[in-house]
C-alpha cells in the first residue's frame, strides 16, 4: 500500500558525508513513524534512526551524534544526513514506514529495497 524508494547511497571516504532519501507513495504526515535501517549480508538489520509524525527522533547508539534524520512533508521524503562516516557504517540503508490505519489498533510496516553505502579509503 505504500511505496518507498530510496537513492543517494555510494561510496565515501572515511570521515566524509553522505546523505540519502527515501520518497513515499503517501503523503507522509499520515505516517507515524519513518525509520532507516541498515544490514550486511547474513545479519539482522539494525535500527538506524526514526521520525515519529509528532516531531520526535531516536538514533542508535552508534550514530548518535552523527547522523540526522529529517522529514520533508511537502515533497513525501524523509532523509538521512551522515556525517563523519566509519567503515562499519558500510551496509545496505532501508526505509522504513510504520502505519496505525483509521479506524484499526494494527501497526503496519512497509520497506524500500534498500540502497548501498560504502565508507573505504
Amino acid at each position: 500500500q505504500v511505496q518507498l524508494v530510496e537513492s543517494g547511497g555510494g561510496l565515501v571516504q572515511p570521515g566524509g558525508s553522505l546523505t540519502l532519501s527515501c520518497v513515499a507513495s503517501e503523503d507522509i504526515f499520515r505516517i507515524n513513524v519513518m525509520a532507516w535501517y541498515r544490514g550486511t549480508p547474513g545479519k539482522e538489520r539494525e535500527l538506524v534512526a526514526t521520525s515519529v509524525n509528532d516531531g520526535r527522533t531516536n538514533y542508535g547508539d552508534s550514530v548518535k551524534g552523527r547522523f540526522t534524520i529529517a522529514r520533508d512533508n511537502t515533497k513525501n521524503t524523509v532523509s538521512l544526513q551522515m556525517n563523519s562516516l566509519k567503515p562499519d557504517d558500510t551496509a545496505v540503508y532501508y526505509c522504513n514506514a510504520q502505519l496505525v490505519r483509521p479506524g484499526s489498533t494494527r501497526l503496519y510496516n512497509f520497506w524500500g529495497q534498500g540502497t548501498q553505502v560504502t565508507v573505504s579509503s
